[in-house]
C-alpha cells in the first residue's frame, strides 16, 4: 500500500477520496480552472462557464466552505459579487493543468480513432 506523506500515515486511496470529496462533481474543477485565471463577477462567471445561476450558486457556496474561492461583495449599486481563487485553491493549479493536458490528449485519441489514426502511435519510440 502506498502511503502519502500526510497525517497519520493516511493511505494514498484515502487521500484521493478526501480530495474527490472536495472537488468532485461536474462543475467544481471547471469553476476552479476559470477562477485561477482571474476574478469574475457572478453573472460573468455563469456566462463564461455555461452553468445555471442556481447550480453555480450552490457550487460556489460549497467551494467557499472548503476555502477554494473567496467571495467579495462589492460596494456598488446594484450590489455585485466577485469570486476569485484563494491561496489554498492555487495549490490545485498543477492538478488542473495535468487534467487539462490529459483532456486534450484524450480528445485527440478519441478523434484520431474515429478518423482511423492513433495519436499515441506518434508518441511511441521507434526501433
Amino acid at each position: 500500500m502506498l502511503v502519502c506523506p500526510g497525517p497519520a500515515g493516511k493511505s494514498q486511496h484515502q487521500a484521493v477520496r478526501d480530495t474527490l470529496d472536495v472537488i468532485s462533481g461536474k462543475w467544481k474543477l471547471v469553476i476552479l480552472a476559470v477562477l485561477l485565471e482571474r476574478k469574475y463577477r457572478f453573472k460573468e462567471l455563469s456566462r463564461e462557464i455555461g452553468i445555471s445561476p442556481r447550480v453555480l450558486s450552490k457550487e460556489l457556496q460549497e467551494m467557499e466552505q472548503h476555502q477554494l474561492v473567496k467571495r467579495t461583495v462589492c460596494d456598488t449599486r446594484p450590489v455585485t459579487v466577485e469570486y476569485e481563487s484563494t491561496p489554498h485553491s492555487q495549490t490545485l493549479l498543477s492538478v488542473v493543468r495535468a487534467m487539462s493536458e490529459w483532456g486534450y490528449l484524450h480528445h485527440e485519441i478519441i478523434v484520431g480513432q474515429k478518423r482511423g489514426h492513433d495519436p499515441m502511435a506518434d508518441e511511441q519510440p521507434h526501433d
